[in-house]
Protein backbone atom coordinates (compact mmCIF):
# COMPACT_ATOMS: atom_id res chain seq x y z
CA UNK A 1 0.00 0.00 0.00
CA UNK A 2 1.35 3.45 -0.90
CA UNK A 3 0.24 6.38 1.26
CA UNK A 4 0.54 10.12 0.86
CA UNK A 5 3.06 12.11 2.85
CA UNK A 6 0.33 13.92 4.82
CA UNK A 7 -1.19 10.58 5.81
CA UNK A 8 2.13 9.26 7.11
CA UNK A 9 2.45 12.23 9.44
CA UNK A 10 -0.87 11.22 10.98
CA UNK A 11 0.24 7.59 11.26
CA UNK A 12 3.42 8.54 13.07
CA UNK A 13 1.53 10.93 15.33
CA UNK A 14 -0.76 8.11 16.45
CA UNK A 15 1.97 5.51 16.65
CA UNK A 16 4.72 7.37 18.46
CA UNK A 17 3.59 10.90 19.30
CA UNK A 18 4.92 14.08 17.74
CA UNK A 19 5.76 17.24 19.63
CA UNK A 20 7.54 20.45 18.86
CA UNK A 21 10.84 20.42 20.72
CA UNK A 22 13.15 23.32 21.36
CA UNK A 23 16.53 23.66 19.69
CA UNK A 24 18.48 24.17 22.92
CA UNK A 25 21.71 26.11 23.38
CA UNK A 26 24.30 25.14 20.77
CA UNK A 27 27.61 26.56 19.68
CA UNK A 28 26.51 25.74 16.14
CA UNK A 29 23.15 26.89 14.74
CA UNK A 30 20.75 24.03 14.09
CA UNK A 31 18.37 24.42 11.19
CA UNK A 32 15.58 22.08 10.19
CA UNK A 33 15.68 19.72 7.25
CA UNK A 34 12.39 18.31 6.01
CA UNK A 35 12.35 14.56 5.41
CA UNK A 36 10.49 12.65 2.76
CA UNK A 37 9.11 9.40 4.16
CA UNK A 38 10.02 6.55 1.81
CA UNK A 39 8.85 3.52 3.80
CA UNK A 40 7.28 2.53 7.13
CA UNK A 41 6.53 -0.73 8.96
CA UNK A 42 10.17 -1.86 9.01
CA UNK A 43 10.64 -3.21 12.55
CA UNK A 44 13.96 -2.22 14.09
CA UNK A 45 15.15 -0.45 10.93
CA UNK A 46 18.93 -0.27 11.32
CA UNK A 47 21.81 -0.40 8.84
CA UNK A 48 21.17 1.36 5.53
CA UNK A 49 23.03 1.78 2.24
CA UNK A 50 22.34 2.68 -1.34
CA UNK A 51 23.44 -0.35 -3.37
CA UNK A 52 25.74 1.56 -5.73
CA UNK A 53 27.44 0.31 -8.87
CA UNK A 54 29.60 -2.78 -8.70
CA UNK A 55 32.68 -2.07 -10.78
CA UNK A 56 32.68 -4.44 -13.77
CA UNK A 57 36.30 -5.42 -13.87
CA UNK A 58 39.31 -6.63 -11.85
CA UNK A 59 41.50 -4.37 -9.76
CA UNK A 60 45.28 -4.46 -9.29
CA UNK A 61 45.83 -2.95 -5.84
CA UNK A 62 48.79 -4.77 -4.28
CA UNK A 63 51.41 -5.97 -6.73
CA UNK A 64 50.25 -7.42 -10.02
CA UNK A 65 47.43 -9.63 -8.81
CA UNK A 66 44.01 -9.38 -10.42
CA UNK A 67 40.54 -9.85 -8.97
CA UNK A 68 38.24 -11.59 -11.48
CA UNK A 69 34.56 -12.52 -11.50
CA UNK A 70 32.83 -9.36 -10.24
CA UNK A 71 29.06 -9.22 -9.76
CA UNK A 72 28.34 -7.75 -13.23
CA UNK A 73 29.94 -10.84 -14.77
CA UNK A 74 28.36 -13.52 -12.59
CA UNK A 75 24.98 -11.96 -11.70
CA UNK A 76 24.03 -9.51 -14.47
CA UNK A 77 20.26 -9.90 -14.02
CA UNK A 78 20.43 -8.89 -10.32
CA UNK A 79 21.72 -5.38 -11.09
CA UNK A 80 19.25 -4.45 -13.84
CA UNK A 81 16.79 -1.57 -13.28
CA UNK A 82 14.17 -2.71 -10.77
CA UNK A 83 16.16 -5.77 -9.70
CA UNK A 84 17.12 -6.43 -6.09
CA UNK A 85 20.58 -4.84 -6.51
CA UNK A 86 19.64 -2.10 -8.94
CA UNK A 87 22.36 0.49 -8.07
CA UNK A 88 19.74 3.08 -7.12
CA UNK A 89 17.88 0.93 -4.60
CA UNK A 90 18.29 1.21 -0.82
CA UNK A 91 19.16 -1.75 1.41
CA UNK A 92 17.65 -1.52 4.91
CA UNK A 93 18.24 -3.89 7.81
CA UNK A 94 15.32 -5.03 9.97
CA UNK A 95 14.69 -7.24 13.00
CA UNK A 96 11.84 -8.97 11.14
CA UNK A 97 11.81 -11.87 8.68
CA UNK A 98 8.57 -10.44 7.21
CA UNK A 99 6.97 -13.86 7.40
CA UNK A 100 9.87 -15.95 6.11
CA UNK A 101 10.25 -19.09 8.28
CA UNK A 102 12.96 -18.75 10.93
CA UNK A 103 16.10 -20.90 10.65
CA UNK A 104 16.33 -23.03 13.80
CA UNK A 105 18.82 -22.47 16.63
CA UNK A 106 20.97 -19.91 14.81
CA UNK A 107 19.70 -16.66 16.22
CA UNK A 108 16.97 -14.06 15.98
CA UNK A 109 14.92 -13.00 13.01
CA UNK A 110 16.38 -10.35 10.76
CA UNK A 111 16.57 -9.35 7.13
CA UNK A 112 17.65 -6.83 4.55
CA UNK A 113 15.04 -5.27 2.32
CA UNK A 114 15.75 -3.75 -1.08
CA UNK A 115 13.64 -0.60 -1.53
CA UNK A 116 13.02 1.62 -4.54
CA UNK A 117 13.33 5.22 -3.26
CA UNK A 118 11.77 6.78 -6.39
CA UNK A 119 8.16 5.94 -5.50
CA UNK A 120 6.03 9.11 -5.15
CA UNK A 121 4.12 7.93 -2.06
CA UNK A 122 4.97 6.17 1.19
CA UNK A 123 5.57 2.43 1.10
CA UNK A 124 3.83 0.57 3.94
CA UNK A 125 5.64 -2.78 4.04
CA UNK A 126 3.26 -5.75 4.56
CA UNK A 127 4.35 -7.75 7.63
CA UNK A 128 4.24 -11.20 5.98
CA UNK A 129 5.04 -10.50 2.35
CA UNK A 130 8.10 -12.82 2.42
CA UNK A 131 6.43 -15.92 3.86
CA UNK A 132 7.46 -17.88 0.74
CA UNK A 133 10.98 -17.80 2.21
CA UNK A 134 12.69 -16.60 -0.98
CA UNK A 135 13.48 -13.22 -2.55
CA UNK A 136 9.84 -12.19 -2.48
CA UNK A 137 8.52 -8.89 -3.81
CA UNK A 138 5.63 -6.60 -2.85
CA UNK A 139 4.12 -3.19 -3.65
CA UNK A 140 4.71 -3.64 -7.36
CA UNK A 141 8.37 -4.52 -6.84
CA UNK A 142 9.10 -1.37 -4.84
CA UNK A 143 10.01 -3.54 -1.82
CA UNK A 144 11.89 -6.82 -2.22
CA UNK A 145 13.39 -9.26 0.25
CA UNK A 146 17.16 -9.50 -0.20
CA UNK A 147 18.06 -12.03 2.52
CA UNK A 148 16.77 -13.18 5.92
CA UNK A 149 17.45 -15.64 8.74
CA UNK A 150 15.50 -18.34 6.94
CA UNK A 151 16.47 -21.85 5.72
CA UNK A 152 16.57 -20.80 2.06
CA UNK A 153 19.68 -18.72 2.84
CA UNK A 154 21.71 -21.18 4.93
CA UNK A 155 25.48 -21.11 4.39
CA UNK A 156 25.29 -24.85 3.82
CA UNK A 157 23.29 -24.44 0.60
CA UNK A 158 26.46 -23.38 -1.22
CA UNK A 159 29.02 -24.52 1.39
CA UNK A 160 27.85 -27.79 2.95
CA UNK A 161 31.22 -28.51 4.60
CA UNK A 162 31.64 -25.11 6.26
CA UNK A 163 32.03 -24.84 10.04
CA UNK A 164 29.09 -22.42 9.91
CA UNK A 165 26.94 -24.35 7.42
CA UNK A 166 23.89 -24.17 9.71
CA UNK A 167 23.96 -20.36 9.88
CA UNK A 168 22.51 -17.76 7.55
CA UNK A 169 24.09 -14.48 6.53
CA UNK A 170 21.55 -12.20 8.24
CA UNK A 171 20.19 -12.29 11.81
CA UNK A 172 19.43 -9.13 13.80
CA UNK A 173 21.60 -7.10 11.38
CA UNK A 174 23.36 -4.03 12.76
CA UNK A 175 25.89 -3.18 10.06
CA UNK A 176 26.35 -3.36 6.29
CA UNK A 177 29.31 -2.68 4.03
CA UNK A 178 29.24 -3.25 0.27
CA UNK A 179 32.40 -4.17 -1.58
CA UNK A 180 31.56 -2.30 -4.78
CA UNK A 181 35.19 -2.59 -5.89
CA UNK A 182 35.57 -6.31 -6.49
CA UNK A 183 33.23 -8.27 -4.27
CA UNK A 184 29.96 -8.75 -2.45
CA UNK A 185 27.77 -7.43 0.37
CA UNK A 186 28.86 -7.90 3.98
CA UNK A 187 26.30 -7.63 6.82
CA UNK A 188 27.30 -7.62 10.50
CA UNK A 189 24.89 -9.24 12.95
CA UNK A 190 24.12 -9.78 16.62
CA UNK A 191 22.11 -13.02 16.25
CA UNK A 192 22.17 -13.75 20.00
CA UNK A 193 22.13 -10.15 21.23
CA UNK A 194 25.15 -8.09 22.18
CA UNK A 195 26.50 -10.61 24.71
CA UNK A 196 26.31 -13.71 22.48
CA UNK A 197 28.42 -14.74 19.51
CA UNK A 198 28.38 -12.28 16.65
CA UNK A 199 28.31 -13.07 12.95
CA UNK A 200 29.39 -11.49 9.70
CA UNK A 201 28.83 -12.71 6.17
CA UNK A 202 29.59 -12.43 2.48
CA UNK A 203 26.40 -12.47 0.42
CA UNK A 204 25.89 -13.03 -3.29
CA UNK A 205 23.16 -11.02 -5.04
CA UNK A 206 20.70 -13.89 -4.52
CA UNK A 207 21.06 -13.34 -0.76
CA UNK A 208 22.90 -16.63 -0.25
CA UNK A 209 26.31 -16.83 1.41
CA UNK A 210 29.15 -16.79 -1.09
CA UNK A 211 29.16 -19.55 -3.70
CA UNK A 212 32.57 -20.85 -4.76
CA UNK A 213 34.11 -19.35 -1.63
CA UNK A 214 37.92 -19.23 -1.34
CA UNK A 215 37.63 -21.19 1.92
CA UNK A 216 35.38 -24.24 2.23
CA UNK A 217 35.62 -23.91 6.02
CA UNK A 218 34.22 -20.37 6.03
CA UNK A 219 31.99 -20.46 2.99
CA UNK A 220 30.26 -17.12 3.36
CA UNK A 221 29.57 -16.83 7.11
CA UNK A 222 31.84 -16.03 10.09
CA UNK A 223 30.50 -16.83 13.58
CA UNK A 224 32.13 -16.64 17.02
CA UNK A 225 35.53 -18.36 16.87
CA UNK A 226 34.42 -21.02 14.35
CA UNK A 227 36.18 -19.21 11.50
CA UNK A 228 39.33 -17.98 13.23
CA UNK A 229 42.53 -18.36 11.21
CA UNK A 230 43.64 -21.49 13.11
CA UNK A 231 40.24 -23.15 12.53
CA UNK A 232 40.37 -22.33 8.81
CA UNK A 233 44.03 -23.08 8.02
CA UNK A 234 44.76 -25.54 10.82
CA UNK A 235 46.51 -25.32 14.22
CA UNK A 236 49.89 -24.91 12.53
CA UNK A 237 48.67 -21.46 11.46
CA UNK A 238 47.86 -19.57 14.68
CA UNK A 239 46.21 -16.17 14.56
CA UNK A 240 48.57 -13.31 13.77
CA UNK A 241 46.57 -11.12 16.18
CA UNK A 242 44.17 -12.72 18.66
CA UNK A 243 40.45 -12.04 18.30
CA UNK A 244 37.01 -13.51 17.62
CA UNK A 245 33.37 -12.62 17.15
CA UNK A 246 32.70 -13.54 20.77
CA UNK A 247 30.17 -10.70 21.14
CA UNK A 248 27.54 -9.26 18.83
CA UNK A 249 28.85 -7.57 15.68
CA UNK A 250 27.66 -3.95 15.89
CA UNK A 251 29.40 -2.30 12.92
CA UNK A 252 31.56 -3.07 9.90
CA UNK A 253 33.63 -1.43 7.16
CA UNK A 254 35.49 -2.64 4.06
CA UNK A 255 39.27 -2.39 4.46
CA UNK A 256 40.16 -3.41 0.90
CA UNK A 257 42.29 -6.21 -0.52
CA UNK A 258 44.57 -8.05 1.88
CA UNK A 259 48.14 -6.75 2.04
CA UNK A 260 49.40 -10.37 2.00
CA UNK A 261 49.42 -10.55 -1.82
CA UNK A 262 46.36 -12.78 -2.18
CA UNK A 263 44.15 -9.78 -3.06
CA UNK A 264 41.31 -11.33 -1.05
CA UNK A 265 38.86 -8.92 0.51
CA UNK A 266 39.31 -7.94 4.17
CA UNK A 267 36.64 -6.34 6.35
CA UNK A 268 36.84 -4.79 9.81
CA UNK A 269 34.10 -5.67 12.30
CA UNK A 270 33.53 -3.99 15.67
CA UNK A 271 32.01 -6.14 18.41
CA UNK A 272 29.84 -5.03 21.33
CA UNK A 273 32.73 -5.29 23.81
CA UNK A 274 34.70 -2.69 21.83
CA UNK A 275 37.09 -5.08 20.09
CA UNK A 276 37.87 -4.90 16.37
CA UNK A 277 38.52 -7.95 14.21
CA UNK A 278 39.41 -8.46 10.55
CA UNK A 279 37.97 -11.09 8.23
CA UNK A 280 39.93 -12.47 5.27
CA UNK A 281 37.85 -14.40 2.74
CA UNK A 282 40.45 -17.16 2.41
CA UNK A 283 42.41 -17.23 5.67
CA UNK A 284 39.72 -16.50 8.22
CA UNK A 285 39.50 -14.16 11.18
CA UNK A 286 42.26 -12.34 13.07
CA UNK A 287 42.03 -9.58 15.60
CA UNK A 288 42.91 -5.96 15.03
CA UNK A 289 42.39 -4.41 18.47
CA UNK A 290 41.41 -5.80 21.88
CA UNK A 291 38.13 -5.27 23.68
CA UNK A 292 37.67 -1.77 25.03
CA UNK A 293 39.52 -0.14 22.15
CA UNK A 294 36.14 1.27 21.10
CA UNK A 295 33.84 2.30 23.95
CA UNK A 296 31.72 -0.85 24.50
CA UNK A 297 28.01 -1.18 23.84
CA UNK A 298 27.82 -4.38 25.88
CA UNK A 299 24.99 -4.27 28.40
CA UNK A 300 23.88 -0.80 27.32
CA UNK A 301 20.46 0.18 26.02
CA UNK A 302 18.98 3.25 24.40
CA UNK A 303 17.22 5.80 26.58
CA UNK A 304 13.48 5.72 27.23
CA UNK A 305 11.12 5.83 25.41
CA UNK A 306 13.21 4.54 22.46
CA UNK A 307 14.94 1.71 24.30
CA UNK A 308 13.81 -0.93 21.78
CA UNK A 309 16.39 -2.33 19.39
CA UNK A 310 20.00 -3.38 19.77
CA UNK A 311 22.51 -0.52 20.15
CA UNK A 312 24.80 -0.17 17.14
CA UNK A 313 27.50 2.15 15.81
CA UNK A 314 28.94 3.44 12.55
CA UNK A 315 32.31 2.58 11.00
CA UNK A 316 34.06 4.36 8.13
CA UNK A 317 37.44 3.69 6.52
CA UNK A 318 39.78 6.28 5.04
CA UNK A 319 42.53 4.70 2.91
CA UNK A 320 43.75 8.02 1.56
CA UNK A 321 45.70 8.94 4.69
CA UNK A 322 48.05 6.05 3.96
CA UNK A 323 51.41 6.08 2.28
CA UNK A 324 53.18 2.79 1.60
CA UNK A 325 52.72 0.74 4.78
CA UNK A 326 51.64 3.79 6.76
CA UNK A 327 48.31 4.43 8.47
CA UNK A 328 44.81 3.74 7.21
CA UNK A 329 42.18 5.24 9.47
CA UNK A 330 38.94 3.90 10.89
CA UNK A 331 36.33 6.32 12.24
CA UNK A 332 34.02 4.59 14.74
CA UNK A 333 31.10 6.28 16.50
CA UNK A 334 30.84 5.76 20.25
CA UNK A 335 27.19 6.50 21.05
CA UNK A 336 27.25 6.32 24.83
CA UNK A 337 30.49 8.32 25.07
CA UNK A 338 29.34 11.00 22.59
CA UNK A 339 32.65 10.68 20.76
CA UNK A 340 34.09 9.31 17.54
CA UNK A 341 37.17 7.10 17.81
CA UNK A 342 39.89 7.58 15.18
CA UNK A 343 41.92 4.40 14.87
CA UNK A 344 45.19 4.29 12.93
CA UNK A 345 46.09 1.04 11.19
CA UNK A 346 49.26 -0.24 9.56
CA UNK A 347 50.28 -3.44 7.81
CA UNK A 348 51.44 -5.85 10.50
CA UNK A 349 53.38 -9.11 10.30
CA UNK A 350 55.63 -10.65 7.68
CA UNK A 351 54.89 -12.17 4.28
CA UNK A 352 52.91 -14.25 3.55
CA UNK A 353 50.98 -13.55 6.77
CA UNK A 354 50.51 -9.81 6.68
CA UNK A 355 47.39 -8.35 8.29
CA UNK A 356 46.13 -4.98 9.44
CA UNK A 357 47.01 -3.94 12.98
CA UNK A 358 47.13 -0.92 15.29
CA UNK A 359 49.83 1.60 14.51
CA UNK A 360 52.50 1.37 17.21
CA UNK A 361 52.91 2.58 19.83
CA UNK A 362 49.45 1.57 21.02
CA UNK A 363 49.09 4.82 22.98
CA UNK A 364 49.11 6.78 19.70
CA UNK A 365 46.93 4.41 17.69
CA UNK A 366 43.57 5.71 18.95
CA UNK A 367 42.39 9.31 19.37
CA UNK A 368 38.90 10.71 19.85
CA UNK A 369 36.77 13.47 18.39
CA UNK A 370 34.63 15.21 21.01
CA UNK A 371 32.01 17.86 20.27
CA UNK A 372 28.89 19.30 21.95
CA UNK A 373 27.11 18.45 18.67
CA UNK A 374 27.43 14.69 19.30
CA UNK A 375 24.29 13.33 21.00
CA UNK A 376 24.25 9.51 20.97
CA UNK A 377 26.06 9.32 17.59
CA UNK A 378 24.65 6.05 16.31
CA UNK A 379 26.00 5.97 12.76
CA UNK A 380 28.35 7.57 10.23
CA UNK A 381 28.22 8.04 6.45
CA UNK A 382 30.64 9.58 3.95
CA UNK A 383 29.61 12.92 2.47
CA UNK A 384 31.44 11.70 -0.63
CA UNK A 385 31.39 7.93 -0.89
CA UNK A 386 34.26 6.26 -2.75
CA UNK A 387 32.47 4.92 -5.79
CA UNK A 388 35.22 4.66 -8.40
CA UNK A 389 38.23 2.95 -6.86
CA UNK A 390 38.80 -0.65 -7.92
CA UNK A 391 40.53 -1.11 -4.58
CA UNK A 392 38.25 0.53 -2.00
CA UNK A 393 34.86 1.49 -3.49
CA UNK A 394 32.23 1.00 -0.77
CA UNK A 395 29.44 2.72 1.11
CA UNK A 396 31.74 2.71 4.16
CA UNK A 397 34.79 4.23 2.41
CA UNK A 398 35.46 7.96 2.55
CA UNK A 399 36.53 9.45 -0.74
CA UNK A 400 39.70 11.50 -0.61
CA UNK A 401 39.35 14.49 1.79
CA UNK A 402 35.62 13.79 2.28
CA UNK A 403 33.69 15.07 5.29
CA UNK A 404 31.28 12.67 6.98
CA UNK A 405 27.74 12.83 8.31
CA UNK A 406 26.89 11.77 11.87
CA UNK A 407 23.42 10.51 12.79
CA UNK A 408 22.57 11.59 16.34
CA UNK A 409 19.99 9.29 17.90
CA UNK A 410 19.80 11.48 21.00
CA UNK A 411 18.21 14.52 19.35
CA UNK A 412 17.45 13.43 15.77
CA UNK A 413 20.05 15.68 14.23
CA UNK A 414 22.52 15.10 11.41
CA UNK A 415 25.95 16.67 11.78
CA UNK A 416 28.31 17.32 8.92
CA UNK A 417 31.85 17.02 10.29
CA UNK A 418 35.34 17.27 8.88
CA UNK A 419 37.84 14.53 9.57
CA UNK A 420 39.56 16.74 12.15
CA UNK A 421 36.28 17.05 14.10
CA UNK A 422 35.32 20.54 12.94
CA UNK A 423 31.52 20.86 12.71
CA UNK A 424 30.43 22.24 9.32
CA UNK A 425 26.66 22.21 9.85
CA UNK A 426 23.79 20.60 11.79
CA UNK A 427 20.25 19.77 10.66
CA UNK A 428 17.31 18.60 12.75
CA UNK A 429 15.21 16.00 10.94
CA UNK A 430 11.54 16.97 10.65
CA UNK A 431 8.44 15.83 8.76
CA UNK A 432 6.25 18.64 7.43
CA UNK A 433 8.53 20.96 9.44
CA UNK A 434 7.53 19.31 12.74
CA UNK A 435 10.37 17.83 14.84
CA UNK A 436 9.66 14.27 15.92
CA UNK A 437 9.75 13.14 19.52
CA UNK A 438 9.43 9.50 20.71
CA UNK A 439 11.12 8.66 17.43
CA UNK A 440 14.85 7.99 17.02
CA UNK A 441 17.04 7.92 13.95
CA UNK A 442 19.06 4.71 13.84
CA UNK A 443 21.12 4.64 10.65
CA UNK A 444 22.47 6.90 7.92
CA UNK A 445 23.76 6.56 4.36
CA UNK A 446 24.43 8.89 1.46
CA UNK A 447 23.49 8.49 -2.18
CA UNK A 448 26.34 7.68 -4.53
CA UNK A 449 26.00 11.08 -6.20
CA UNK A 450 26.13 12.82 -2.81
CA UNK A 451 22.83 14.68 -3.22
CA UNK A 452 20.71 12.75 -0.70
CA UNK A 453 20.92 11.35 2.80
CA UNK A 454 18.96 8.22 3.75
CA UNK A 455 18.01 7.78 7.40
CA UNK A 456 16.41 4.85 9.21
CA UNK A 457 14.32 5.37 12.34
CA UNK A 458 12.82 3.29 15.13
CA UNK A 459 9.99 3.91 17.59
CA UNK A 460 9.26 2.82 21.19
CA UNK A 461 7.40 -0.30 20.09
CA UNK A 462 9.99 -1.04 17.38
CA UNK A 463 7.08 -1.81 15.02
CA UNK A 464 6.79 1.44 13.10
CA UNK A 465 10.40 1.82 11.98
CA UNK A 466 11.11 3.10 8.52
CA UNK A 467 13.22 4.94 5.97
CA UNK A 468 13.51 8.68 5.34
CA UNK A 469 15.23 10.81 2.71
CA UNK A 470 16.61 14.32 3.27
CA UNK A 471 18.74 16.54 1.04
CA UNK A 472 22.47 16.62 1.67
CA UNK A 473 23.89 19.92 2.94
CA UNK A 474 27.22 21.70 2.77
CA UNK A 475 27.10 24.12 5.74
Amino acid sequence: MIRTRRTILGILTLAVGIAVCGGGAWAQTITQVNARVIAINIPGASAVSQVGTFIPGPATPFGQCTLPHPIPTLFPSFILPGAVLDPNRILVGSRSNFGAPLALNVGQEGSFLSIDPSQPGVLSVPPNFAQSGVQASTLGGAVQMFSANSPHWLNGVNNHGANTASYTGVSNPLGLSNNNAFGRLWPANAPFGDSGDGSSSILDPDGLPLKGAPSAIIGGVYVGDLTNRDKVLGPQHPQIIAGSLSKGAVGTAFLGPSPDGTCRAVFAVVTADGAIVQEHTQKGLDGIAPKGTVKPLLGRSWDLPNQGGEPRLGVLMNPYTATHFAAWQLFVSEPFNNTIAVINLVVFGTAPDQVFGLRPPTSSSVSRISSPSLKLPVDLAPVNRDAGSGTWASNTTLDEDSDFFVANRGDNTIVRMRQDGHVVGIRRVTIDSIPLENFAINGIATSVDGSKIYVTFTTPTNLQGGLLEVPAFSD
